[in-house]
């Protein structure tokens, strides 16, 4: 694989991709997860994939937009869902988690039209759906890279916040932070980063990349920065053995990287029971 990867631009764009994805997934994740958001992802990702077929069916039916890369269409979907999600919450105060199924619901709806004009699914439409490892192109990995920076810079001026935010939203606000603000800011960083994945991991298994190496983590990290880089580390060991395994394989790339994440939550949890009886035993020797 090596050698092929040197060899082949659509590898080293898959590969490239996959690794940045690693680590800004997780990353964005453990805030997702800790502040019990979790399905949020689920509903971007579904009101991603209107926004895929619909540049699909537009591409196909009107020859001026032939060309035109669905991804662009999808982050603006993405965006848009996020932004929607929000209006939702706010519109609904005591049942906030009604946002998500309605936006979801929406997105399905939109996608099974769109899918049904274009007839049928076509191989463009699978491969977002599962992710493809040679349908990652140059473009799509400087739009990957673009959307990192945008992360990084995002959790470098407000880290501090997003933390408070997560663990005690009430005492944000009450100390003056803008809080609705920040939110609605990592909303969208969070479409953003749903509308990148979709190349190598698919946009039906996008959201476990945001929550599984997350899950790892949090069985054995033992503080907010260590459940963060253990969740990168988790994230990028996923990608890259999933990105061989497919490679070799022949197999869609999101699956494999989500069947390599859910294993790797099993030794993790299987470890972590093996050691704990361990030190049980020892304690009751001592």
């Amino acid at each position: 694989m090596i050698e092929a990867l040197l060899n082949y631009e659509f590898l080293q764009n898959a590969f490239f991709s996959g690794l940045i994805i690693g680590i800004i997934a997780p990353l964005l994740g453990v805030f997702i997860v800790v502040r019990r958001m979790s399905l949020i992802a689920d509903a971007l990702s579904h009101v991603t994939l209107a926004g895929i077929a619909g540049s699909l069916y537009i591409s196909q039916t009107f020859s001026a937009f032939a060309l035109l890369n669905p991804i662009y269409l999808g982050i603006v979907a993405s965006v848009s869902g996020s932004i929607l999600i929000e209006r939702l919450r706010r519109l609904y105060k005591h049942y906030e988690e009604l946002a998500i199924p309605i936006i979801m619901s929406g997105g399905i709806g939109l996608s099974a039209i769109f899918v049904s004009l274009a007839s049928g699914f076509n191989t463009d439409l699978m491969s977002y759906l599962f992710g493809s490892v040679s349908a990652v192109s140059r473009q799509d990995l400087w739009v990957i890279i673009a959307i990192a920076i945008v992360v990084f810079i995002f959790l470098f001026l407000f880290f501090k916040e997003m933390f408070v935010l997560s663990f005690d939203e009430e005492y944000a606000n009450a100390s003056g932070l803008p809080a609705k603000w920040i939110h609605f800011i990592f909303m969208i960083v969070v479409a953003l980063v749903i509308a990148a994945s979709m190349r190598i991991v698919g946009i039906l298994l996008v959201s476990s990349l945001i929550t599984l190496p997350v899950a790892c983590s949090m069985r054995i990290a033992k503080g907010f920065k260590q459940t963060i880089l253990f969740s990168i580390l988790f994230g990028e060991a996923a990608v890259i053995i999933g990105l061989v395994s497919a490679y070799y394989l022949n197999l869609a790339p999101g699956g494999t990287i989500v069947v390599t994440s859910i294993i790797i939550l099993l030794i993790v949890i299987v470890a972590k029971k093996i050691v704990l009886k361990a030190m049980q035993k020892g304690e009751q020797v001592q």
